[in-house]
Formats: C-alpha cells, sequence, structure tokens
C-alpha cells in the first residue's frame, strides 16, 4: 500500500517532489509557512541546466510549461573590469544549455500541476519529533500537528526538519550580498542598462563583486557582494535606506560611474541577504520515515546550482519512491546514496573557488579564465 508523503516547504524542490509523486498516483500534502503564493516576491531569475534543473521537470511532465516561460536572449553574459571595459562578452543565440526564466513564474507552474489542495498555506512548521517506527509528528507554530509515515524537509536553510536528522546548522560565509531593483531601465537608467546588457553582467574584483541581471519587464536586478563579517553591516542602518546606499557604494570607490550608479541609482531600499552554508559533503545516518532535500540538506553559498540541485532532489527522491511502492525505507536508501555524492561534487568542483568573493582568483580575468576553460571542457 503506498503510504501518503508529508512534505514541509512549498519552494521548489518540494513541489517538484509533489509533481513528480502526483504524476505516480502516489498522495502528497505539502505544508507551507507563507500565507497565500503570492504572500511575498519569489526573487529573481534562474538559469535552468539542461543536467539537472531541465530533468527534473521533464520528470515532472513540465518541460512544454517550462519553455514558454523561458526569457529569450538573458543566457547573454558579460564580464567588466572596475574601469567599465568590456573584456568578455558571450551572446545568447538560443542554443545554450541554460535558460533564464523568473523564479515565480516556474514556482507557479508547478503549483498550477497540482490538484488544489496539496499545498496547505499558512502552516509554518515549530517543531517536530519521532514517535517510533518511522512516524513523526509536526506541530506548527498555530497549534496544530500532523503525524506521518513519511515525512520530507524541504524547508530551506533553517530546516525545522533537519535536526531528526544531524545537528548540523548553517555558518555564515563571510559574505553577503545587498539587493537593489532598477525598474523601467532602458528609459529612465539607460547608462546602467547599456552596461549591464541583454543578459547578465558581473564586475569581480577580491572581496567584493557587482552582479546584474535584466529581468522581464525592463527590470535591472542588481546583487552588490561584499567579503565582511556580520558585524561590518550591523553597523549600517538599512532602514535608512539613503545611508546605507552611500555606506555600500563607498566600497566601490574609485569604480566607473555606470558601474557605481547601479548602486546609486535603485529604485529600491538595498536589502541585506547574509550567505550561509551548512558544511560540505554533510551526511547522516538513514533514520526511518524521514529525509530532506534542497537547502535543508545541502545548503550551499550561491553557485548557480541550488534552485537545480533542489529539484532534481525532488525528481530523484519522487521517483524513487514510485519504484518502492511498498518498501520506503529502499526508495529513502537509494535516493540519498545519490543525493549525497551529488551534492557534494557541486559543492567542491574543481575551480570552485573562482566563484568566492574572497578568493583572489575573484577578478576579471580569473573568471574570465575559468569561463573559458569550462567552455574546452569535453
Amino acid at each position: 500500500m503506498r503510504t501518503p508523503v508529508t512534505i514541509i516547504g512549498a519552494g521548489l524542490g518540494g513541489l517538484t517532489l509533489a509533481r513528480v509523486l502526483h504524476v505516480h498516483g502516489i498522495p502528497v500534502t505539502v505544508y507551507e509557512a507563507e500565507s497565500s503564493p503570492s504572500a511575498r516576491t519569489q526573487g529573481g531569475m534562474l538559469d535552468i541546466h539542461d543536467y539537472n534543473g531541465q530533468l527534473a521537470l521533464e520528470a515532472a511532465g513540465l518541460m512544454d510549461e517550462f519553455r514558454a516561460i523561458v526569457l529569450d536572449g538573458r543566457e547573454a553574459m558579460r564580464v567588466l573590469d572596475r574601469d567599465g571595459t568590456v573584456l568578455f562578452e558571450e551572446g545568447d543565440d538560443g542554443s545554450g544549455g541554460r535558460p533564464e526564466v523568473m523564479r515565480g513564474e516556474l514556482r507557479r507552474i508547478l503549483l498550477a500541476s497540482l490538484p488544489d489542495g496539496t499545498v496547505r498555506w499558512g502552516h509554518k512548521a515549530g517543531r517536530t519529533r519521532a514517535l517510533g517506527e518511522g512516524r513523526h509528528e509536526v506541530t506548527f507554530t498555530d497549534g496544530g500537528t500532523v503525524v506521518t509515515d513519511l515525512l520530507v524537509g524541504a524547508d530551506g536553510a533553517w530546516s525545522r526538519v533537519r535536526p531528526l536528522l544531524c545537528d548540523a546548522t548553517p555558518e555564515y560565509t563571510g559574505t553577503s550580498c545587498v539587493e537593489i531593483y532598477l525598474y523601467e531601465a532602458d528609459t529612465r537608467h539607460p547608462a546602467a542598462a547599456k552596461t549591464v546588457g541583454g543578459g547578465s553582467m558581473i564586475a569581480p574584483s577580491t572581496g567584493k563583486d557587482i552582479f546584474a541581471h535584466r529581468e522581464s519587464g525592463d527590470t535591472l536586478h542588481i546583487y552588490v557582494g561584499l567579503s565582511k563579517p556580520q558585524d561590518w553591516f550591523a553597523t549600517i542602518d538599512f532602514t535608512d535606506a539613503a545611508a546605507a546606499t552611500a555606506r555600500i557604494a563607498a566600497e566601490f570607490d574609485g569604480w566607473a560611474p555606470e558601474l557605481t550608479a547601479l548602486i546609486t541609482d535603485g529604485d529600491t531600499a538595498p536589502v541585506l541577504r547574509s550567505l550561509h552554508a551548512l558544511p560540505a559533503g554533510l551526511r547522516w545516518d538513514r533514520v526511518p520515515g524521514v529525509t530532506l532535500l534542497g537547502d535543508a540538506a545541502h545548503l550551499q553559498a550561491p553557485n548557480g546550482e541550488g534552485a537545480n540541485l533542489a529539484m532534481l532532489d525532488g525528481a530523484e527522491l519522487g521517483k524513487a519512491l514510485a519504484a518502492h511502492p511498498d518498501d520506503i525505507e529502499a526508495a529513502l536508501t537509494e535516493y540519498e546514496q545519490a543525493m549525497f555524492p551529488r551534492s557534494t561534487e557541486v559543492a567542491t568542483f574543481e575551480g570552485a573557488e573562482i566563484h568566492r568573493i574572497d578568493s583572489d582568483n575573484n577578478t576579471p580575468h580569473g573568471l574570465i579564465a575559468a569561463f573559458t576553460q569550462d567552455e574546452q571542457t569535453p
């Protein structure tokens, strides 16, 4: 008899798992802390890779819906020096393996693929505990509870399910990002729009960088990365947008004005995002009736793989459960034995150091060397 699955978290990984289970006729309920699908903005652009994220969407039977939300031209990319010189540029002829979509749109098509009532909104997990024989209880912050024979933590960095499996907690990576948006860029911010180009732009330097994405609706999404201790950011009053903007921009004194304008000309107040990670290669012993996926299992500093890995986790777990409908433990063992090395490989791949802001190689020429080496690798 197939056992219903309880998923905590309606992010991309949890929803992909729910969809694959639905495709295979396995009952599933997703509990999500947010009050509704539109409770908050779902973030910016994601490049969905042909070797993981797209494989998950194929397993979910959603490739047509995915292709319909791809933003043409956004795979274009350029690397700039701090003086504004374009040192490397790659266009988008539509043949790349990493098409870009808006995260919110991707979540929308996943939600639309599930039966009404699959996601229970406004259910924030507060505590989890084992009941024995593979059964677990989740207590929500409103006092409600649910008992399940199979609990999946898809609840991100600060997972409430993870303590059932291990005592690991995310640690600060040493880097934070500040997010800024520029709207109607081509008309209201033409110099910035020209600097970014048609896709993404990065101006790297040791200890800092400016990354920008051209999103849908003529919007530029800016990420300003700084390798600083959390105490340094704590001295900045982010409730005072003008003062916070000036303090962040001061770190880029001497950079080209068209680059610093991406910070100073923002249409939104700067928002601080501290970056955390779990220990690379994190594993746990098999615990009956519970597992993790995505950031709950292998939170990493941003490297372009997080959402893709979460979706692939969800798809692979769903397929394993479908392949072993009467043996949950066999399915979870099969899933975890593949998931652990898959996530570790991404966190420790050769050249990963280039993606660290505090690396001496986080320079335009270091980044270009990594790009061209990737292109030459068979």
